[in-house]
């Protein structure tokens, strides 16, 4: 069955707003979660106008209690078919540096593997009460392999989707369906800051379609594109030092949040 209540959390920007607009048309309602007002209420009017009902919430997904309290009484008014936990940030090796910042690492993980626990725990009480929904988590292929330029943001990703396909084996039982999105390279503002080689990248709406088929599927794990996801996954399972030579000349630096350059990365 298509979802008629979705929430998206980091809705504002990227991926999470190509699919708060993928979903969005008549009879649909829209939890919209970010951190921006502005663009929250930019996306929240771009929904409206394919006819969907859209109500923003302008939270962290840190704040762990008025996240909780804003997700409960949003699925009291109307009973949420699914969550995609979408909200995420990008850090690395700076342009000239060695090792990534530590608190911008220590915010990283709060952010994408706290946040994405805040935004999933408040609801599965309720979709396993009710014996239906279904929770899409936004993982990265950067989960499948060890980058030693993005530690902390692979080791992120790598949570997101153990989490996520743990989640899945336990509530199947209960009715509720999880997957994990696993992109690879998309345009989205969070990729402006990646200085580096990106193959395969494709625009965030395109990536959204792929989502949302997958989702329709119920796949465990969308991956994508395709071959560049597969190479991913093998080169993740080499042995420790081949990996390392194999991935040698794949090397790139994150800008400050800050600063911005002409290139995107996802």
């Amino acid at each position: 069955m298509r979802p008629a209540t979705v929430v998206v959390t980091g809705a504002s920007s990227g991926i999470g707003r190509a699919l708060a607009l993928a979903y969005a048309a008549p009879g649909i309602s829209l939890g919209l979660v970010g951190r921006d007002r502005d663009r929250l209420d930019a996306v929240a009017a771009a929904s409206r106008a394919k006819g969907a009902a859209a109500t923003v919430a302008a939270l962290d997904v840190r704040d762990r209690g008025g996240l909780a309290a804003w997700l409960a009484a949003f699925d009291d008014g109307a009973p949420v078919d699914l969550l995609i936990a979408g909200a995420g940030v990008m850090e690395g090796r700076p342009p000239g540096g060695v090792l990534e910042p530590a608190d911008a690492a220590h915010a990283l993980m709060e952010t994408n593997v706290l946040g994405v626990l805040n935004a999933v725990q408040p609801l599965l009480p309720r979709m396993m009460a009710r014996r239906a929904g279904q929770v899409a988590l936004i993982g990265s292929i950067a989960g499948f392999i060890p980058l030693p330029d993005s530690p902390s943001y692979c080791a992120s990703k790598a949570a997101v989707l153990t989490y996520g396909l743990s989640l899945r084996a336990l509530l199947a039982r209960h009715g509720v369906r999880v997957s994990v999105v696993c992109p690879g390279y998309v345009e989205t503002p969070m990729m402006l800051r990646e200085n580096g080689p990106k193959p395969f990248k494709m625009p965030a709406e395109k990536a959204a379609q792929i989502i949302r088929r997958g989702l329709d599927r119920d796949k465990a794990v969308i991956a994508f594109p395709f071959f560049f996801a597969l190479a991913t996954r093998i080169n993740g399972l080499l042995p420790d030092g081949l990996r390392r030579r194999l991935s040698a000349s794949f090397r790139f630096t994150v800008s400050p949040r800050n600063q911005s350059n002409s290139k995107s990365s996802a």
